[in-house]
């Protein structure tokens, strides 16, 4: 797969419409019921749903620029910007500089 932008027509950015409603109707189904369950989570649970996605998004995005960043490091990390500290949990300067 290739970027956007490196598309032969870019920045002109087209789609077909058609192709595009039935992934669109199932991510919406989807996201319905994720919230539908998130809401019969506890505290704790929702806590650390929100570190996994946070994590997995900043891992992914400093992968794509060509940083391999430690998830238990930046999850680390989110928790304390969070104050949502672990007993013994240290975080890697370099993660939390990123998180900043």
């Amino acid at each position: 797969m290739i970027w956007n932008w490196q598309q032969p027509d870019w920045p002109t950015f087209q789609w077909d419409q058609v192709r595009l409603e039935a992934a669109e109707k199932q991510f919406l189904v989807n996201g319905g019921v994720f919230v539908g369950t998130v809401r019969h989570l506890g505290t704790e649970e929702r806590d650390q749903l929100t570190i996994e996605a946070m994590s997995t998004e900043a891992v992914t995005t400093s992968e794509i620029e060509g940083e391999i960043l430690d998830r238990a490091s930046v999850q680390s990390s989110i928790r304390k910007q969070l104050d949502w500290l672990r007993p013994n949990d240290g975080c890697g300067q370099r993660s939390e500089e990123l998180l900043r």
